[in-house]
Order: structure tokens, then C-alpha cells, then sequence
């Protein structure tokens, strides 16, 4: 565990190792996030270095009323956020990106002790989940993402998405609502 305040004060007085070291600690975190917005490793690396440039630029202007941590969280989603609108402004016209791409991670976690079969479900279902996952309005993805996959606490959340406790648990509950609506509906019309 890093000192951040510490971290911080190097920072400012010019200490570039500090910076390094800061980066070095969040890198995975903040490329983790990026990619659970983009599906894409080579986009979300892209990403995550344009976080650390904002943050380079931007880190004396910092105020310490939250934690770097949360403040990388949502570097890390606005520029995500920035990038899908970039990338949907220039696809306009060209077709749906392919969600299943999001599940570049976790295929590196498939056993290889599992049956090609078992294989196959598990990435339909990540797919199916994925899919309608991005079909969730942008506020509920966002707190069902942070919380759910990224395993924050909802006090993290909230510092993250600017609001309250109580509001990210409304949007976690109307998220799942909303999602558990998605997949019946999906599986009715698979069958």
C-alpha cells in the first residue's frame, strides 16, 4: 500500500519517480476499468495512458477530498466514456460493435482442465450477460460495473460517480431490475 498523500506531495514538488511510482501502482486498476467499457486491450491501454497524461497535467489542481484512487476511477470512465462517443460518431452508420470482445480477460481465466463444451457456454453467457449489460442506461451500467466487476464499495462508488450512497444503491437496484428484465426477455427469444 502506497502513502498517497505522500505520493501526492512528491508529485508536486517535481519528483518524476513519484509520478512513476504512482502510475506503476494504478496502471492495471485503471487499464482494468478502461477495458470493462471498451472491450478492447489495445484501446483500453490507450486509454489508460491518455488518464495518466490528464493526471500528469492536472495534478496540482487536485483536491485531496477524495482519494487518488477515486479520482483515477473517474479519469478512467470519462475518458472511456469519451472514447465509445468518439468511436460511435466515426462507426455512424457502420453496425453495432461487437460486445463479446469485452471478454478478452476473462477468456485468459478459462481452465484448461474444462471441456471445450463447457468452454463454449461460458462464453455464450458472458456474451448474453455483456450484451445486455450495455443495453442498461449509462448511471445504472456505471454503478453496476463499478460496484459488481470492479468490487468497489458502494462509499467508493458514490465518490466516483459524484453522488450519494443511497443513490448508487437506487441505481444498483433498478440496474439488477433492469438487467434480470433484459435476460428473461433475451432468453425468451432465444426460445
Amino acid at each position: 500500500m502506497i502513502n498517497e498523500k505522500l505520493l501526492l506531495e512528491r508529485i508536486t514538488n517535481g519528483d518524476t519517480s513519484a509520478f512513476r511510482q504512482l502510475v506503476e501502482y494504478n496502471h492495471k486498476k485503471v487499464i482494468h476499468i478502461c477495458l470493462s467499457y471498451v472491450g478492447n486491450t489495445t484501446d483500453a491501454e490507450d486509454i489508460a495512458q491518455e488518464v495518466f497524461i490528464e493526471m500528469y497535467r492536472s495534478i496540482k489542481n487536485f483536491r485531496s477530498e477524495s482519494s487518488i484512487s477515486t479520482w483515477l476511477y473517474r479519469l478512467s470512465v470519462n475518458k472511456s466514456l469519451d472514447f465509445i462517443r468518439q468511436s460511435k460518431r466515426q462507426k455512424r452508420g457502420s453496425g453495432k460493435v461487437n460486445p463479446m470482445e469485452k471478454s478478452e480477460i476473462e477468456r485468459l481465466n478459462i481452465s484448461n482442465k474444462q471441456m471445450a463444451s463447457d468452454s463454449i457456454e461460458e462464453e455464450e453467457r458472458k456474451k448474453v450477460l455483456y450484451q445486455a449489460i450495455d443495453k442498461l442506461p449509462h448511471r445504472q451500467k456505471e454503478a453496476l460495473l463499478l460496484s459488481q466487476i470492479k468490487e468497489l464499495k458502494q462509499q467508493e462508488v458514490a465518490d466516483t460517480m459524484n453522488t450519494t450512497v443511497s443513490s448508487v444503491e437506487s441505481l444498483l437496484v433498478r440496474a439488477k431490475r433492469k438487467l434480470k428484465e433484459l435476460l428473461i426477455n433475451q432468453k425468451e427469444e432465444i426460445f
